[in-house]
């Protein structure tokens, strides 16, 4: 198995026994071969060595590997600039020139996965939130019980300092006309003769109706919420105590407050989802522009590789999807993206998701990869979690969602709140919400656990997601929301339900800023 990674040649290293200086992983990873040159290591290190030293790295490198005229030092990374835009929102470049061209003098980018000169030992990356090989659902009715109700207590614990709650059957107990407020899942929303919206809102005390008028200006909100989604409300109750007038409404949201966390050094990471390898619409040659860009000087500073799901087409996802296949088998698209993974250099940290088109089951949340899959999937050590995943990439943390509700969000609110042309409008409702997928039922799937893992618990910095095919971006209250676009051209599918896909981007987060350049490949 080739040594692609610095974290292979530690792992083989360990395998004979020995330690290592991290300079010297750093040194054998540089070299053209590193298989043989820690070959060439091992055999000429001493009987009693148990640590492996730069130097002794260096006196088995050959002329050729070390090249002449060639500094071995690393590159001053406080001087370093990347002509990055500084705004908030990202710009569009094309990144075809850069991808195709060098400076004078200099070689061309390497054809298959190459260590750049990073020093890795400055990263830090930390994962929540994955519940992979941690399912415990059995699909029994005690299952849901216990997940909404997990759901619900997350949810109104952030909201119990905006009203006084008191629960529904304390509640149906106050004198009419008093005030009162509610904490409770969206569990019905109807229309009156009159117009007016009557809400049902549940706890786990029971339900209660609440009445929101129409010329009451939150009258707006209402076409905003979602089934199963936890809300609050305050007004007055009826003179029977039957029903709730509805003065004020609020969502668990994000504070406008909301200071993001920002790297402590220039570093970026590259955010893509839907490569969707094994469609005969997948963009090899914009792949193979975007991963030669990843070589060049240009892009040293990206660090980070982040897919938000769905990196094979997959079989049998839509009707007639065969006709429209390169590879047939499951497995095979899986090894011919681990083939297009090693074109990304060696150094690169990558993390994955899953999505719908993968190999997983399709109710969220969705374990990441099992053994068999995590066999195949060995380019570059790449970590496969599950969907949701919250991500810390040097102190900034990523929410990944692969966005498979998206489609329920834009199908059921106003065509102002959500679109597939502005789907990050769609993700500034799931972060009101603090859900990713707050209504069950619907065309997303979702699974009991012994948990809710779909709630935001912790604000994110960046929330990405894919799945709908369109590039779109904004800031929500401060945090990033990113839905990256795909690396498959138009389908006879998508065009027969009116899907045009902005295909072959790569948004660059600087993780010292959290601003973004959007670079096109296609």
């Amino acid at each position: 198995m080739p040594l692609e990674t610095p974290a292979r040649i530690v792992s083989e290293l360990a395998s004979h026994g020995y330690n290592a200086e991290r300079e010297a992983v750093t040194r054998i990873a540089d070299t053209p071969d590193p298989s043989a040159t820690l070959e060439r290591a091992l055999e000429t290190l001493p009987d009693d060595a148990l640590k492996l030293t730069t130097d002794h790295v260096e006196s088995v490198i050959e002329p050729t590997e070390n090249g002449e005229g060639t500094s071995n030092t690393e590159p001053d990374r406080e001087n370093e600039t990347t002509g990055a835009p500084t705004q908030s929102h990202p710009s569009v470049s094309t990144g075809t020139d850069a991808a195709s061209s060098t400076e004078p003098g200099a070689s061309a980018p390497p054809e298959t996965g190459g260590s750049r000169d990073v020093d890795t030992s400055l990263r830090a990356i930390e994962v929540a939130n994955d519940m992979t090989g941690q399912s415990t659902g059995t699909g029994e009715y005690s299952d849901f019980v216990a997940v909404f109700r997990d759901r619900y207590e997350k949810l109104a614990g952030k909201l119990r300092g905006r009203v006084n709650h008191r629960p529904t059957d304390a509640t149906e107990n106050m004198g009419g006309g008093s005030d009162a407020a509610l904490i409770g899942m969206v569990s019905d929303i109807r229309s009156t003769a009159s117009g007016h919206w009557l809400v049902e809102l549940e706890d786990t005390n029971g339900t209660f109706p609440c009445l929101v008028m129409k010329d009451r200006p939150i009258a707006d909100l209402v076409q905003q919420l979602l089934m199963d989604e936890v809300i609050a409300v305050e007004g007055t109750l009826a003179d029977d105590a039957g029903i709730l007038f509805v003065d004020s409404l609020y969502f668990p949201d994000v504070p406008r407050t909301h200071s993001p966390s920002t790297a402590d050094r220039h570093v970026q990471a590259a955010l893509i989802s839907d490569v969707h390898v094994g469609s005969q619409e997948f963009m090899e040659d914009a792949w193979h522009r975007f991963t030669d860009w990843l070589h060049t000087s240009e892009a040293e500073n990206v660090e980070y590789l982040l897919i938000a799901g769905d990196m094979v087409e997959g079989v049998g996802i839509y009707p007639e999807q065969d006709e429209e296949l390169d590879i047939i088998d499951i497995y095979d698209q899986y090894r011919a993206f681990s083939e297009y993974l090693k074109e990304v250099p060696g150094d690169m940290e990558i993390r994955m998701i899953p999505g719908n088109h993968d190999a997983v089951r399709l109710a969220e949340p969705q374990p990441g990869f099992d053994e068999e899959l995590r066999d195949i999937m060995t380019a570059h050590d790449a970590q496969v979690h599950s969907n949701p995943s919250l991500v810390t990439v040097e102190g900034v943390t990523v929410l990944m969602y692969h966005g498979v509700s998206l489609d329920e969000v834009i199908a059921e609110l106003p065509d102002e709140e959500a679109s597939y042309e502005e789907p990050h409008k769609a993700m500034y409702q799931l972060l009101k919400k603090r859900h990713v997928a707050p209504q069950y039922g619907g065309h997303t799937r979702l699974a009991p656990e012994d948990r809710d893992y779909l709630v935001m618990e912790e604000v994110p910095d960046v929330f990405h997601t894919g799945h709908v095919h369109k590039l779109g971006w904004g800031e929500y209250h401060n945090v990033v929301a990113l839905n990256s676009g795909c690396w498959q051209a138009q389908t006879e599918f998508q065009k027969s339900v009116n899907i045009d896909p902005d295909a072959g981007f790569a948004p660059i987060l600087d993780l010292d800023t959290l601003s973004m350049t959007v670079r096109k490949f296609s």
